[in-house]
Parts: C-alpha cells; structure tokens; sequence
C-alpha cells in the first residue's frame, strides 16, 4: 500500500512538473496531435454550450407562446 502510494506521488509530481516545464518554456504544444486533441475538446466544448443555450430558448419561447397559445384557445 505504501509503495502504492508513493507511484501515485511520483506519477503525479512528474505531471505536474511536465506542465510547469511547458509553461516556462511557453511551449504548450509539442506535436500536432496535442495541436489536433486540444482543437476536438475546445469544439466538443463549443457543441455542448450551444445545445445548452438553443435548450433554453426553445424552453423560454415554447413556454411563452405555449401560453398565449392557450389563453387564444379558452
């Protein structure tokens, strides 16, 4: 369990050193595949945040018109 442990420590201590580098070098991506991952993630993130938003208008314009819809029909 102990040495357990400290390879998780290490492991995350390695992570976080490999990311201070790449800051302090200014150099976040080293190939074209971190290029290629981090543009799939920012527009999967996009896609997610326009579904939200075309949720809540269509939520906010149905709810709207569901009830001049019903006042028009009493």
């Amino acid at each position: 369990l102990e040495v357990m442990d400290k390879n998780i420590q290490q492991d995350f201590e390695n992570q976080f050193n490999d990311v201070v580098s790449r800051l302090q070098s200014k150099k976040m991506f080293q190939s074209d595949w971190d290029i290629a991952s981090f543009a799939v993630f920012f527009i999967f993130i996009g896609m997610v945040l326009l579904l939200v938003i075309l949720v809540l208008i269509r939520c906010c314009c149905c709810c709207c018109c569901d009830e001049k819809v019903r006042m028009l029909l009493l």
